[in-house]
């Protein structure tokens, strides 16, 4: 793929494509929740919200330590303990 430049100020390549695809992940479990909420009639976080968030969070290691960013790993891996905590809470007592 040839590396370009998006609005002659962002570059735009191979991992910055994979970094907006791990954020799309955040955006979409969003999404999702806010479906799940308004079909509910009340606010619930599905399981496929905190699925989304843990594969997100693991692109964005990916990402991260491909541009060594430091801020970025840190954040994310200890979001991945959140998110793996809230998996096994809903897996232990459901919705």
């Amino acid at each position: 793929m040839r590396d370009m430049y998006l609005f002659n100020s962002f570059y735009l390549d191979g991992w910055t494509i994979w970094g907006l695809a791990s954020q799309f992940l955040f955006f979409l479990s969003l999404v999702i929740q806010w479906y799940e909420s308004e079909k509910a009639r009340r606010s619930i976080l599905p399981a496929s919200f905190w699925w989304l968030r843990l594969a997100g969070s693991m692109m964005l290691i990916v990402y991260a330590f491909h541009r060594r960013d430091a801020v970025f790993l840190l954040a994310a891996s200890l979001q991945i303990f959140i998110y793996l905590r809230n998996i096994a809470l809903f897996k232990r007592n459901g919705p």
